[in-house]
């Protein structure tokens, strides 16, 4: 009996700083999502023609991480931020992460940083 004892207690203290892990690395799957749908979004922004119009953007890349719509110049302007680059690890997507891509009279007229500025 004390035999069995001796060996649970030796087993009890080599294995409490034991972790088993099971299953995936959700931080990882979730960092592995992002990073492919800002790729993928890149790719389709670089394929953009202007006068393209915002149904087949939406179509294309899915709904926009933000959207902005006002008057400019007597004409209703919307923006369209589809993320496409990483900027902090805090887990939240930001405009700044994005690239806004700009319509007038539901036709692209300009994507970019500039573009967005010069509006």
């Amino acid at each position: 009996m004390s035999g069995k004892f001796f060996i649970a207690a030796a087993l009890a203290v080599t294995l409490s700083g034991c972790v088993i892990a099971v299953g995936g690395d959700r931080e990882f799957d979730n960092d592995s999502s992002w990073k492919k749908t800002q790729q993928y979004n890149q790719q389709q922004i670089n394929k953009l023609a202007l006068d393209t119009s915002a149904d087949d953007v939406r179509t294309l890349l899915g709904t926009p991480d933000f959207t902005e719509s006002f008057s400019h110049e007597g004409e209703t302007v919307t923006v369209l931020f589809y993320r496409t680059h990483h900027a902090k690890s805090d887990g939240k997507t930001s405009k700044e992460e994005c690239t806004p891509l700009i319509f007038r009279q539901n036709r692209l007229t300009g994507w970019g940083d500039k573009a967005y500025k010069y509006l």
